[in-house]
């Protein structure tokens, strides 16, 4: 496998990580650049991570793992999107305005945008690629992909406010049904 085909398949898992960091930032909920660093750090840890466990369990439980890792991803990501919704339709005063890099929602959120990578580590097992370059890349890669999502996702919440913690969570959702939709499909 090549720099260059390493480095476009960590852009291809990066985004699901960018959406989500985008959604997090626009709603308001991560609270200054140590927020946003710890975000962007987990999916990036994850990302890099994920890869490394799939490569070790190996092909024989890559078959048990396939079967579910859609149902788990979908489901994480439509907790957290719906709970965004949610939030975003209470009054101001009533909101749980949870930071989305912290706890169990940090975990969550890593979990669900990197369980693609897990899967990705046990092809490249299959196919004897070394597994440590394309980690450090995917991590890498994923990590500065979150942060531009928290930037971007930063200026359209200031300029839109609730309505893109509405858009947020809807594209949460989507992402999940989509990672669903396309594991059924095949």
């Amino acid at each position: 496998m090549s720099s260059f085909e390493i480095v476009i398949l960590s852009f291809g898992l990066a985004l699901d990580a960018f959406a989500v960091s985008l959604c997090a930032a626009s709603s308001g909920a991560l609270k200054g650049r140590r927020s946003a660093v710890r975000l962007a750090f987990h999916f990036g840890l994850f990302q890099a991570l994920m890869p490394v466990l799939g490569w070790l369990l190996g092909h024989e439980l890559e078959k048990l793992i396939e079967r579910y890792d859609h149902w788990i991803a979908f489901l994480l990501l439509f907790l957290v999107g719906a709970k965004m919704i949610i939030e975003s339709l209470k009054p101001e005063e009533e909101k749980d305005n949870s930071n989305p890099s912290k706890g169990m929602r940090l975990v969550m959120l890593s979990v669900a945008t990197s369980i693609d990578a897990l899967v990705v580590g046990f092809s490249l097992g299959l196919v004897r690629v070394n597994i440590w370059y394309p980690s450090v890349m995917i991590g890498l890669i994923t990590g500065a992909m979150s942060l531009l999502g928290i930037f971007l996702g930063k200026k359209l919440g200031d300029r839109f406010g609730k309505r893109m913690e509405i858009l947020g969570g809807v594209i949460i959702i989507a992402i999940g049904l989509k990672i669903l939709i396309e594991h059924l499909s095949s």
